[in-house]
């Protein structure tokens, strides 16, 4: 009986963000917005080859669909914390069905063109400048208390992961069967339940105040706050390093996948699900976390197991290993980016978020068009696992080097915590002695 007590408290624990209505219809709505999401993720490379059998094609849409992620997430951030970040996301969920329900029209009646699919890639990605950082900025304003924000965010990452694992499977099925054209219908169809659930929320107006300055002065003003605290500046950094030279490995996957593992579609299959084990894993120990403190610490540590694992996989040549190892990355990367977001998250000004988080867009989204270019062009120039090998060096030297700067990060954060009240609230927070208040270490 004490075993099932302790089983139904940590998994109370695990989801206790769901107890705050707006979240609970947020979670709800979007865990199937993002299968329809994944689905169209996959079909949309897989339409492209069918089409044009070129791989050049393939990355000219993956970069037609990542490079305005890049270029207009500053200004989306200026917008995000001038109006209300309810109301941003609320669009760019409507404008997103509208955009999946185009490329299904002209899928399913067979008309669809490569500049039509160039020019919806575009689109979706001026989408994402604007609906990433309003919506980690929303999340706080969902769950209300901060010591819940930590939970909220590994939340999001479990739903993301899962979906992750369900999407590609269900869109295997469907390309098999009834083509891409039902992939991106389904997609739009999924829109209407994170529409609906976002509609259903009592949102209070908030105190976003109607600036009179210039937008080029709240870019100047964000940009200077974001690179001008030092916590802030070095998680996005060591974000941007990771995700440069590092995350980028997923691109040269098919080409791992079968030319060092001799291996098919269902190798990298297996591959990128084992990753997405790793991450769904890491997402579901952060939930599990009663509080925010020491978080800092994973950082160095989930960045330098990510490092080690690609340093490892460049010498493997094993599948059943090489998949092991994938748990393990997917893990690292996941913890990295969660607790990253989560530390920015906490320390940020109410009035500068979405400016700070649509730097963090940049840092995870905006380097990977730039870091696929470089992995590809690396990967024919000195090959495949000496390019991960590379990737690997560089996300341990960051590693090394954030984790020489902690201390001086942590003295920093401290005296921002006590001033925002964050360490008593979340000491009041905390039911059992297992996690001292007073032991305030890293970076919480």
């Amino acid at each position: 009986m004490e075993n099932n007590s302790d089983h139904t408290s940590r998994i109370k624990i695990i989801f206790r963000s769901l107890k705050y209505r707006n979240y609970r219809l947020f979670f709800g709505g979007q865990s199937i917005s993002l299968i329809g999401t994944w689905m169209q993720r996959i079909a949309m490379p897989w339409l492209v080859y069918h089409m044009t059998g070129s791989a050049f094609l393939l990355g000219v849409v993956g970069f037609a669909g990542q490079i305005p992620t890049f270029l207009l997430a500053p200004f989306a951030g200026v917008i995000t914390d001038r109006f209300s970040r309810y109301k941003v996301l609320l669009i760019t969920q409507i404008i997103s069905l509208v955009q999946a329900l185009i490329l299904a029209v002209l899928a399913l009646t067979g008309t669809i063109q490569m500049w039509q699919i160039v020019a919806l890639s575009i689109l979706l990605g001026c989408i994402s400048a604007f609906d990433v950082p309003s919506r980690h900025s929303f999340v706080i304003e969902m769950v209300e208390k901060k010591e819940d924000l930590g939970n909220a965010i590994a939340l999001n990452s479990m739903m993301f992961n899962g979906a992750r694992l369900i999407g590609p499977s269900v869109a295997g099925l469907m390309l098999a069967t009834v083509g891409e054209g039902m992939c991106f219908l389904i997609n739009a169809i999924s829109f209407i339940f994170v529409i609906f659930s976002l509609l259903m929320m009592k949102v209070s107006p908030g105190n976003i105040k109607k600036k009179e300055s210039h937008m080029f002065k709240d870019l100047k003003e964000g940009l200077d706050y974001t690179f001008g605290f030092a916590p802030i500046k070095h998680l996005l950094l060591l974000l941007a390093l990771i995700n440069l030279m590092g995350a980028s490995y997923q691109v040269l996957m098919p080409v791992f996948a079968k030319e060092i593992l001799h291996g098919g579609s269902d190798t990298f299959g297996f591959l990128m699900g084992a990753a997405g084990l790793g991450a769904l894993l890491g997402a579901g120990y952060l939930a599990s976390r009663e509080t925010v403190l020491r978080l800092g610490r994973i950082i160095p540590a989930a960045s330098g197991l990510f490092g080690a694992g690609l340093i490892i996989m460049s010498f493997l040549r094993n599948t059943p290993l090489t998949l092991i190892l994938m748990v393990f990355i997917g893990l690292g990367l996941m913890l990295h980016t969660a607790s990253s977001n989560t530390i920015l998250q906490t320390i940020t000004e109410d009035d500068k978020r979405g400016r700070v988080m649509s730097f963090y867009t940049m840092a995870i989204m905006g380097t990977t068009p730039f870091g696929s270019l470089l992995s590809g062009f690396l990967a024919k120039t000195i090959g495949t696992p000496i390019t991960i090998f590379i990737g690997g060096i560089s996300c341990m030297a960051g590693a090394l080097l954030f984790l020489k700067k902690l201390p001086e990060l942590k003295n920093i954060v401290r005296p921002v915590y006590v001033k925002m009240g964050i360490i008593p609230e979340v000491a009041k927070g905390i039911e059992t002695a297992s996690e001292p208040t007073a032991d305030i270490s890293d970076l919480h």
